[in-house]
């Protein structure tokens, strides 16, 4: 019997990987989305519902990017593409006579606290404030909201993702070649990521592993520092150096790129306990082993 997965929001970078993989391990993948490709569109609960209907598991990654300037307009945007999704997809599983038995949501490893100080597990995570942790707790909440006993809903805190082809490297590659590639701000600030690779075996060990409830957090277990950061990145592209970025000066220069500066400044330090504890091993554990595959990928 064919093995089928639902891909909310799959035309993107991480969509795109998991539309690749779950094929080459036999599934079937259906697709909900805005693409006129999709099996389901958005503003059509039916054919989302029929999309769902007798699938195993749905993976919602709907999102705008959060790349940008938060003005009213986009933060709209940002809250809505993920609340409204997720409350559509709600919808329609209440409706399937045979719903799927894993909902994995999306969330966001910036929904902790700014912390330099101790990693942010599941159970002792501190969460933090601002307008990008609103969203994640009403992104959760929508999740929570949604009426289906039949199924196992994870949030999962997703840490910056990080593969070929992925947008998130690109800034930091760039600076780096231009030999701006120094440590931005402190320098202290954790960067907690995954490889996108382990973020689609993380999907599938939460999926097979019902004992698994409530947030997991999706990062490698060796986050490092904004200046080891930055100095794997020369390394992976054989720039000798790089000129500091003081924090002042991202500021402005991220009015001009309109984007912002909690992107490399905030301190996401994001601990996987619930995978490590599961028996989860990751391929790409460090981030020099990423990089390289990433520089690999790309040449």
């Amino acid at each position: 019997m064919t093995r089928t997965v639902v891909i909310a929001g799959a035309t993107g970078f991480i969509g795109s990987h998991l539309q690749r993989r779950f094929p080459e391990k036999g599934w079937q993948v259906r697709t909900v989305g805005r693409d006129a490709s999709a099996d389901a569109h958005w503003n059509d609960d039916g054919a989302i519902a029929k999309a769902l209907d007798g699938a195993e598991l749905l993976v919602n990654l709907a999102g705008r990017s959060v790349n940008c300037r938060y003005n009213e307009r986009h933060r709209r945007e940002i809250l809505d593409s993920r609340v409204v999704t997720t409350r559509a997809l709600g919808r329609a599983m209440a409706v399937c006579a045979e719903p799927p038995r894993t909902w994995i949501n999306s969330s966001t490893g910036t929904i902790y606290r700014h912390a330099e100080d101790r990693p942010q597990s599941e159970s002792s995570g501190e969460l933090g404030s601002g307008f990008s942790v609103d969203v994640a707790r009403a992104w959760e909440d929508e999740l929570a909201a949604a009426v289906v006993p039949e199924t196992r809903k994870v949030p999962l805190r997703i840490a910056i993702v990080l593969g070929t082809g992925g947008g998130v490297m690109s800034p930091f590659r760039n600076l780096a070649r231009l030999g701006l590639g120094g440590h931005m701000g402190p320098g202290t600030q954790k960067f907690s990521w995954i490889h996108v690779e382990d973020l689609y075996r993380t999907v599938s060990f939460v999926h097979e592993r019902p004992e698994l409830t409530g947030p997991v957090n999706a990062a490698s277990p060796y986050p490092v520092d904004n200046r080891e950061l930055m100095a794997l990145v020369r390394r992976s592209l054989g720039v000798p150096f790089g000129i500091p970025t003081p924090s002042w000066l991202l500021e402005a220069g991220s009015v001009l790129i309109r984007t912002q500066t909690e992107l490399v400044l905030k301190s996401r330090w994001v601990e996987p306990r619930k995978l490590l504890d599961a028996g989860f091993t990751f391929e790409y554990p460090s981030l020099a082993g990423a990089l390289n595959d990433i520089a690999a990928g790309t040449r």
